[in-house]
């Protein structure tokens, strides 16, 4: 799920500019993907007690990077997964009230992702067309004012000739 709704956000956000409705099903594929694929999956990981966050770091090319994430977010996950789980769902939240407060969420989002660049190449891929995908919504978000999400879609814009 997390590449379909990054995909969709992604393409969405390709045309977000010149469509309130593309605007909309970005905005609405993010705010899915940040709170139920991130903060809820991050959840049930943290509370299944997995080991999943034992070698995230192991791919970084930095070596503080690698010990740094074991020495103190292994031993203190409780409290940086929470961390997470809390940015996300603010971040989520945030998205869908629009306006200035998305282009914050995006900002600190795009700074999320440039950190997770450290982490090894197989972020890479995601954190790129991610970042990428937040600017082209925040460049969208400038033309056009973003209202908070609803729970239906605003109308197609339908040129008058």
């Amino acid at each position: 799920m997390w590449l379909v709704l990054g995909a969709t956000t992604l393409i969405a956000a390709l045309r977000a500019g010149a469509s309130p409705r593309a605007m909309y099903v970005a905005r609405a594929a993010l705010v899915v993907l940040m709170v139920l694929f991130g903060a809820v999956v991050n959840a049930l990981y943290l509370l299944s007690g997995s080991a999943y966050y034992e070698d995230f770091a192991a791919a970084s090319q930095f070596a503080f990077v690698r010990e740094t994430w074991d020495s103190l977010v292994i031993p203190h996950q409780g409290f940086f997964i929470m961390l997470l789980i809390v940015c996300e769902v603010a971040a989520g939240v945030l998205v869908a009230v629009g306006g200035r407060w998305m282009r914050w969420a995006l900002i600190a989002l795009i700074g999320f992702h440039v950190g997770q660049l450290v982490f090894g190449w197989y972020m890479w891929p995601w954190a790129v067309s991610m970042i990428v995908t937040f600017a082209l919504l925040i460049r969208a978000q400038q033309r056009t004012p973003t209202p908070p999400l609803t729970l239906h879609l605003p109308p197609a814009v339908v040129p008058v000739h």
